[in-house]
């Protein structure tokens, strides 16, 4: 908060409000006792200031946080009761508990709308249902041996899961839902790329198509961010998409020949890059020049013997310099007054 503010309160302005380094709370220490305020006024002024009250921000991370854990115990006691009574149940009724786990849940969020309810609870009970809608999916996937590959369980658990996301835009919902549409592309993947993590020109098409799909899930979220002012999920989805571009680029200088994917993940990386520098945004600009900076290093690295302690020192010299060029550029980026 700016110190002009105290020039409305009818009090003499002292010297300590021109020195600009010194912080507001100080500042109304100092100005207390300078200005021989009594105790009403100077009361007055700490309440104006604002700095006595609780930030409205922590209370909504700690209802959040309450949310997650209750929904997170009441879905792991449900799971422990199954377990223990798992054999006095019929296939039927052990499905129709578990749908009924999914449903209950639902209807919950759908009449903790309805009024005097004052307190939103759909983001929990949502929750709720979508961690009980993928354990219904896996014990579907137990009984019914049908040969599917594991990406499936987690695509169609993702789109089951999109009626919800749809009535709740609380990021409680919408960061695992991340997580399972990230694991869903990433074991397709593995699975249409030989069951192998393998990497170079046969598999080049199906990883392309993984890290295309990883970008459209950063820009879907992206959307949800900013129609309900939650990014938790968007940037988990940035990490996410980071992860998988950096393994398949450190994986493709594991070769005697450098694989495509290391020429399509740079690339990526610096249009990343680009994009989060035209868009200041920090998390962007810094998952993208850390994956430059390894795949660059280890590229230059690449076929070199590496045994004396010069170049060795040459190559650590090297990361050092590229890092701090990065954190410098990144820094002065974002003291702008637009970064974010």
């Amino acid at each position: 908060m700016s110190v002009s503010f105290l020039s409305t309160t009818g009090a003499r302005r002292g010297p300590i409000l021109e020195e600009e380094a010194v912080s507001l709370h100080e500042q109304l220490y100092q100005y207390t006792s300078q200005g021989g305020l009594d105790a009403s006024s100077a009361r007055r002024l700490w309440q104006l200031s604002g700095q006595e009250q609780v930030p409205s921000r922590l209370w909504t991370l700690l209802r959040l946080g309450a949310m997650m854990l209750a929904a997170g115990l009441m879905g792991f006691g449900v799971m422990l009761w199954v377990a223990a009574n798992w054999d006095t149940f019929t296939r039927f009724e052990r499905f129709a508990l578990l749908q009924g786990w999914v449903v209950l849940p639902v209807l919950g969020a759908w009449f903790s709308q309805v009024p005097p309810a004052r307190t939103d609870v759909r983001p929990a009970l949502s929750l709720l249902a979508f961690l009980t809608l993928g354990g219904l999916l896996a014990y579907f996937g137990q009984t019914y041996q049908t040969g599917a590959d594991a990406w499936t369980l987690f695509a169609l658990w993702a789109a089951l899961s999109l009626p919800l996301l749809a009535a709740v835009s609380s990021d409680l919902l919408w960061a695992p839902w991340q997580i399972v549409t990230s694991l869903a592309i990433s074991l397709w993947s593995y699975t249409y790329g030989g069951h192998d993590w393998s990497v170079g020109p046969g598999t080049l098409p199906v990883h392309a198509i993984a890290l295309g799909l990883s970008l459209l899930l950063i820009a879907a979220l992206s959307l949800h961010g900013q129609r309900s002012g939650q990014w938790w999920a968007w940037r988990l989805s940035v990490l996410t998409a980071n992860t998988l571009a950096l393994t398949l680029g450190v994986m493709s200088l594991f070769r005697s020949n450098i694989a495509p994917q290391y020429g399509l993940v740079v690339g990526l990386f610096a249009l990343a890059l680009a994009l989060g520098w035209w868009r200041r945004q920090v998390l962007v600009m810094s998952v993208a020049a850390l994956g430059l900076n390894v795949l660059l290093i280890g590229g230059w690295v690449h076929g070199q013997s590496l045994r004396s302690f010069e170049e060795l020192f040459l190559v650590a010299g090297l990361a050092a310099l590229l890092l701090a060029g990065s954190v410098q550029l990144i820094m002065r980026r974002t003291r702008r007054p637009e970064a974010v």
